[in-house]
């Protein structure tokens, strides 16, 4: 296998495209070699679908569109990012917030570290952001 694989999709900020990203992801995980039942596959989907989400609802219609992208470094670690081109970051709400809506990145966040990643937030050229998470890869012994 290569050093990268490298994969990359450009959708439209509309709620359909959620389910295109986690579908694209998930393809490209089977497509690399993880198993579909394997628990981590799981966990992806639904961090893509947290991220693609907040890409769609929480740019006020500042971006057009988002970009996933997605990693498999040496056979060690995967990671995905989803790039909108709004400025705002994401927001950590207080526990105590009770909202409908606003849990998307405490959702990402705890499924990130149980999995034993991280996630970070780095800017774009052109003002916006990419949410990356990375985890470890995982693929199960058969």
């Amino acid at each position: 296998m290569a050093d990268l694989q490298e994969a990359s999709v450009t959708l439209p900020s509309d709620p359909a495209s959620v389910t295109t990203a986690r579908r694209y992801v998930c393809g490209l995980l089977a497509d690399w070699g993880m198993p579909e039942n394997a628990p981590a596959v799981d966990a992806v989907r639904l961090i893509v679908s947290e991220l693609a989400t907040n890409a769609v609802l929480h740019t006020l219609g500042q971006s057009p569109t988002f970009t996933v992208d997605v990693q498999l470094e040496r056979s060690e670690h995967l990671r995905i990012g989803v790039t909108d081109s709004h400025p705002r970051w994401p927001q950590r709400l207080p526990a105590a917030v009770q909202q409908d809506n606003g849990r998307g990145m405490v959702i990402i966040r705890h499924l990130t570290a149980e999995s034993g990643g991280r996630l970070s937030v780095t800017p774009t050229p052109d003002g916006g952001k990419t949410v990356w998470i990375m985890l470890p890869w995982a693929v199960p012994v058969q």
